[in-house]
């Protein structure tokens, strides 16, 4: 039996760390020896998480092996000038009305001496510590994981000493295409920087992931040998999966009509219009006022919350906090329809957010806000699993809602997807495996 291929995982996400960054290359390395690879993570020794989830760590084979360097990153000081730059570490700020002169200055800083970003202190110790690594040991794929996209270089600058290195670079979020790039107050010098970075690690790369369809055109346009693999859900944290065939309603075992929202929002994917459509069925509709119950599982903005507190839904929200990701999965199999957000900008429409995929696995109907002709609609219309809206949408929100809650109010499940397999992180695995040979 031939020996398993090594493949050197490169990611600063990794267990305790929270959130979805971390889920993607943890589910590859748990399903990788399935397909003839051993993964090795090489990863900070004292990294600086805005998320911790300790559920994850069951995910980490046992047998896996890790590799740590320590690295240095200035938020602590950045958090000592504003304390909002916590933030900063979750991919949020403030914006417009709500950006005092701190944040305005910290997110210049943040774009303009640190490029790309603020781990880039550990680009050069990593570099100097791989280099001999893998000159020891016979790895046959690097993978280098962003954002944060300074690791990226880490992959670059090792492709230049070892031209034969096999590098695979996967941006988990685009670079200079991501929504908020153009928040960050970039000098035309920086600006420069950032693209021709971006520019060195698309030509270099042997192969460049990304997580959506429109990522990988986007990629292939700028030069990159790009293919999409999306993210996923794990049949082993989803044991409630519906069968893919399954058409026909199902009785409800929620006793309220729950809307629920599961993750972090940001100001910049608040969908204003779902609260407006929401107060107004409050108001105009006793029936749906006495059932409905708005409920958060994760980090919500402040000033969302202040503004949702002064409105009709006051009453009727449930916010649990971050909670890890098992309980994030158990509330959303308590709930009747499950709300996902993306950046309304059209630059935007190849963001996937990871968590789409842990909700098809629930079965339940979904409800999107995002751009127009947008990847998650793509998904939403090929599995059935529910329907996507622009930011300027209005009453054809209220339309699909009551069309739920009549659902709902008559003791059935809006449960009917189909073909959600190709999504499991086996499956993409799989598909990982033969990218790689």
């Amino acid at each position: 039996m031939n020996s398993p291929k090594k493949i050197l995982i490169i990611t600063y996400y990794w267990p305790p760390a929270g959130g979805p960054g971390v889920q993607r290359w943890l589910k590859f390395a748990k399903y990788l020896p399935e397909f003839g690879w051993k993964p090795i993570v090489y990863t900070p020794e004292n990294p600086s998480y805005p998320l911790l989830d300790d559920s994850l760590i069951k995910d980490v084979p046992k047998d896996l092996e890790i590799v740590q360097t320590k690295i240095w990153e200035p938020y602590q000081l950045a958090e000592k000038l504003n304390k909002s730059n916590k933030k900063f570490k979750a991919g949020q700020f403030d914006v417009g009305k709500n950006q005092s002169w701190k944040s305005r200055l910290s997110i210049w800083v943040r774009g303009n001496f640190f490029i790309p970003d603020a781990r880039v202190f550990w680009v050069k110790p990593s570099v100097k510590f791989l280099e001999n690594y893998l000159k020891e040991n016979k790895i046959d794929v690097v993978v280098t994981s962003g954002p944060p996209h300074s690791l990226h270089l880490i992959g670059l600058n090792l492709k230049k000493k070892l031209p034969h290195l096999k590098w695979i670079a996967d941006f988990r979020d685009p670079w200079t295409e991501i929504s908020y790039y153009k928040h960050l107050k970039l000098t035309k010098s920086s600006d420069r920087k950032h693209r021709q970075m971006e520019s060195e690690v698309f030509r270099n790369a042997d192969i460049t992931l990304a997580t959506s369809y429109t990522d990988a055109e986007n990629f292939r346009k700028n030069g990159a040998n790009s293919f999409c693999i999306t993210n996923g859900f794990d049949e082993t944290d989803s044991p409630t999966i519906i069968s893919s065939n399954s058409k026909t309603s199902r009785p409800s075992n929620t006793s309220t009509f729950t809307l629920s929202y599961i993750g972090v929002l940001e100001q910049l994917r608040n969908p204003e219009n779902l609260w407006k459509a929401l107060n107004d069925l409050i108001r105009q509709n006793a029936d749906f006022a006495e059932s409905f119950v708005l409920k958060f599982a994760g980090r919500i903005d402040d000033k969302i919350l202040a503004d949702l507190e002064n409105s009709a839904l006051k009453n009727h929200i449930l916010n649990l906090g971050y909670l890890s990701h098992d309980k994030a999965i158990e509330e959303m199999q308590t709930s009747y329809i499950l709300l996902i957000t993306n950046f309304p900008n059209e630059s935007s429409k190849g963001i996937i957010p990871g968590k789409i995929f842990e909700y098809l696995a629930t079965g339940k109907q979904i409800i999107s806000f995002g751009p127009d002709d947008a990847d998650v609609s793509r998904i939403l219309n090929e599995t059935h699993a529910g329907k996507h809206f622009s930011y300027q949408d209005s009453d054809t929100i209220k339309e699909f809602i009551l069309e739920k809650f009549g659902l709902w109010k008559n003791g059935y499940s809006a449960e009917n997807t189909t073909n959600i397999e190709q999504f499991s992180r086996r499956n993409l695995t799989k598909r990982l495996s033969e990218i790689l040979e």
